[in-house]
């Protein structure tokens, strides 16, 4: 197996802490902790990365580096998108490393894995990074929570958008795990609640280099739209290779169902201009998120996508619990996650469901041409905004059974 990277920062003036009364404020270990894990080297390393890392690790800083008098610690491995090493890291660091909550977790094999091994832990997950339903569906946990989108939301957002431009007869090519596997059922029952046909799929290996025979199955299907249930380098490199085998050119229409800010980037305007796609965060929104992107980017180079401006929110809004309930004892800290409203940069008007889903508000773009970008990564023009209630599924329609 192959050595996964580990780092650890402490935020702040927490640097060189003394010993603080801990005890008397309901902290563990003198300090709360919180794990970052996701993919850093692989297929959806610019998805999320070291660069969610980053904004744990500012939202941290800008919280001002303790909560309740104790300092706050962000480590972060790479979980090589496999659910067993995922799984490992997990359980260590909560046997030996006394990490409080785990964040991140993209892929949702992985997050559905480490939901699961810390529902038994007792220990609070927040995945910004994977996006099956099933995470706050009948696989729920009173312990785990889904911050910045799902399956659902990405079906409602660019598949919505499709099919009303006319866009009926949907081929699929998907991403052979249980991410895939949502995306594609969740955008098909919406496609088929709107009066269009699903005319088939085709199932890929993650991280696949040649998509040829893939996208050869779904041109000859004849399907008005080819519904890329896939993300990351995955995404790219299919409609790359759609481009070489003229498929749009000869009329049929791409649906990047999960493309993020990071990978239009990664593509270029020249392939992806005319994409819709959905986000729950743009960067030149408002004057909020410009000066927020504008710190992150002096950081990391890159503008942030919703995933990175999402684990910000998560790690301050795991903070805030913290904080109101006095203890970092996951019971107390996650009655209050569900309690307490959220509002950040990423999410004005969030809240959190029953079930740990947090409601917010999503958005429907099309990527700009190149002669209609004025800056580095002005790529999006926002064609929509859905309100959280109509993106997301409500907590009773969810199949939770914590849900009553």
């Amino acid at each position: 197996m192959r050595s996964y990277y580990l780092s650890t920062a402490l935020a702040g003036a927490a640097m060189a802490f003394v010993t603080l009364p801990a005890a008397a404020q309901g902290i563990s270990d003198n300090i709360v902790k919180i794990g970052i894990l996701n993919d850093q080297s692989g297929v959806y390393a610019d998805f999320g990365g070291k660069n969610s890392y980053e904004a744990a690790r500012m939202a941290v800083e800008d919280f001002g580096g303790t909560v309740l008098d104790v300092p706050v610690q962000v480590v972060t491995a790479d979980h090589q998108n496999k659910a067993d090493i995922a799984s490992n890291i997990a359980r260590q660091w909560y046997d030996t490393q006394q990490v409080d909550t785990v964040m991140e977790l993209t892929t949702s094999s992985v997050g559905l894995a480490v939901q699961a091994l810390s529902k038994d832990a007792k220990k609070i997950t927040i995945n910004t990074g994977a996006a099956t339903t099933e995470l706050t569906g009948e696989q729920c946990s009173p312990y785990g929570f889904h911050w910045v989108y799902d399956t659902h939301m990405l079906a409602v957002g660019t598949g919505g958008a499709l099919v009303e431009a006319g866009g009926e007869s949907w081929y699929f090519l998907t991403a052979d795990y249980a991410f895939g596997y949502s995306l594609e059922e969740n955008t098909a029952n919406f496609v088929k609640e709107k009066g269009g046909t699903v005319l088939g799929a085709v199932r890929h290996p993650l991280a696949t280099n040649d998509f040829s025979s893939f996208l050869l199955q779904a041109q000859s299907s004849g399907a008005q739209v080819i519904g890329l249930a896939n993300a990351g380098a995955d995404t790219q490199n299919a409609i790359k290779q759609a481009a070489e085998f003229g498929i749009t050119q000869g009329g049929q229409k791409l649906a990047a169902l999960l493309f993020t800010l990071a990978e239009v980037h990664g593509l270029g305007l020249d392939a992806a201009q005319g994409l819709n796609l959905t986000e729950t965060f743009y960067w030149d929104r408002t004057d909020e998120t410009r000066a927020f992107a504008k710190r992150f980017q002096e950081r990391t180079g890159a503008m942030p996508n919703m995933v990175h401006a999402g684990t910000y929110s998560a790690v301050t809004s795991y903070l805030k619990a913290v904080e109101a309930a006095g203890t970092d004892d996951s019971d107390a800290v996650a009655a209050k996650l569900r309690e307490l409203p959220v509002h950040d940069v990423f999410a004005p008007n969030g809240r959190v469901q029953a079930n740990g889903r947090m409601v917010t508000d999503a958005y429907l773009m099309r990527v700009k041409s190149p002669s209609e970008s004025t800056a580095p990564y002005d790529y999006y023009e926002i064609v929509a905004t859905i309100p959280g209630d109509q993106a997301f599924l409500p907590a009773e329609q969810s199949g939770c059974p914590l849900v009553e």
